[in-house]
């Protein structure tokens, strides 16, 4: 299959920091990537729905843990495991992504993994925390068939990767929609040029299931305000209160968990960037780990020895403008890689058409005003 065209191969660069090798999330050194994708059109109800897995470092989570900081923007959402690293600040398992109601059966299957290589666990210590984010669906699949399954996420970490991530509808993005377009799980990441000659690199993944037609915006160009998908009342009523966005971002700086929080918190940015209003019923959160400052699950001494960023202010600005421009690339990565895709009840999402968009975006006067009857809204 030929791989649709990514933002950059059109000119759209957001930002100004330098992206990474593969422009993903693995460009962070030992983090890695697994689909696994629930694609069955030819059911009663199809199926449109899956499981993504990131491993955030390698060796074991669990007993030497990743520094990690959470940001809830909003948070009408089901996550699992979320409260354990607001308190502690650590993470001890793989991220799973699935759908709302699919969180169960994917903590489970991060429970069996944990349990697989850790026979300490509810034996000689405590029991653990995985970690599960989750968006609503429902428009393309059959969420109500709860098709995702425990084992559909140990396959999804049996295929993870450290290459470049695959894009759009495939695994928990298989059945997502934003802005009224087709589109799931999207990557990007940026290079950070410290003082001393020292480079860190920051990457993000998004799973992008939120906003409205109109609100798109493309380098600062309101796109949707031209261009927009045709939409059913049913679908536009929808989107006024459905949606969310998950934001997971990766860095090999040594930044503790009060650190990664705040860059979590310019995730937000990246979003608002694109469109996203955060809207009543849409679920965003954003979570920032380090792959380099990791807390022993059995310290060596009642005090242990903390790493931690230069807080002088131009280089954690750094930070927090590759976790901006991360983020927005990312969301747009989700919306040009995606296929169009028809669902339960015959709803459907377009593709969103990226020669377009970069038309409006690269030749302004060929941008139209909101769309009226006498300027007709493009339709796919």
């Amino acid at each position: 299959m030929t791989r649709a065209p990514r933002p950059r191969d059109l000119g759209i660069a957001p930002g100004i920091l330098p992206p990474g090798p593969s422009n993903s999330l693995t460009d962070v050194p030992g983090v890695r990537v697994g689909h696994l994708t629930l694609d069955q059109h030819d059911a009663e109800l199809p199926v449109r729905t899956g499981a993504t897995v990131v491993v955030p470092a390698p060796g074991s989570l669990f007993r030497e843990k990743p520094a990690a900081g959470l940001e809830v923007v909003n948070g009408f959402g089901k996550a699992a495991g979320l409260s354990q690293i607001a308190e502690l600040g650590v993470l001890e398992t793989p991220l799973a992504l699935t759908n709302t109601l699919g969180v169960g059966s994917a903590f489970e299957g991060l429970v069996r993994h944990a349990l697989d290589g850790h026979p300490e666990i509810g034996t000689t210590t405590g029991t653990v925390n995985p970690v599960v984010f989750e968006c609503n669906d429902g428009w393309l699949n059959d969420i109500r068939g709860l098709h995702v399954r425990p084992d559909h996420v140990l396959d999804a970490l049996k295929a993870a990767s450290d290459g470049p991530v695959q894009e759009g509808a495939v695994g928990a993005g298989t059945g997502m929609v934003a802005f009224g377009w087709k589109a799931g799980i999207g990557s990007s990441s940026r290079l950070v040029d410290a003082d001393g000659g020292t480079g860190f690199t920051v990457g993000a993944l998004v799973l992008a299931n939120f906003g409205l037609a109109d609100d798109l915006t493309v380098l600062g160009i309101p796109v949707g305000r031209t261009l927009t998908p045709q939409q059913s009342g049913e679908q536009a009523e929808f989107a006024r209160g459905a949606g969310s966005c998950v934001v997971l971002i990766a860095t090999d700086a040594p930044a503790d968990a009060r650190q990664l929080r705040r860059i979590a918190k310019r995730a937000t940015v990246g979003l608002a960037r694109t469109g996203g209003i955060v809207q009543h019923g849409s679920g965003e959160y954003a979570l920032a780990w380090s792959t380099t400052h990791r807390i022993p699950h059995r310290p060596s001494g009642p005090v242990r020895p903390a790493s931690a960023l230069a807080e002088n202010g131009p280089l954690i600005d750094l930070f927090f403008r590759a976790a901006a421009e991360a983020t927005e690339e990312a969301v747009l990565g989700s919306l040009f890689a995606a296929r169009p895709v028809t669902g339960v009840r015959g709803h459907h999402a377009p593709a969103l058409p990226a020669d377009r968009i970069a038309h409006l975006v690269h030749h302004p006067a060929s941008r139209a005003p909101r769309s009226t009857p006498e300027h007709p809204t493009y339709t796919s």
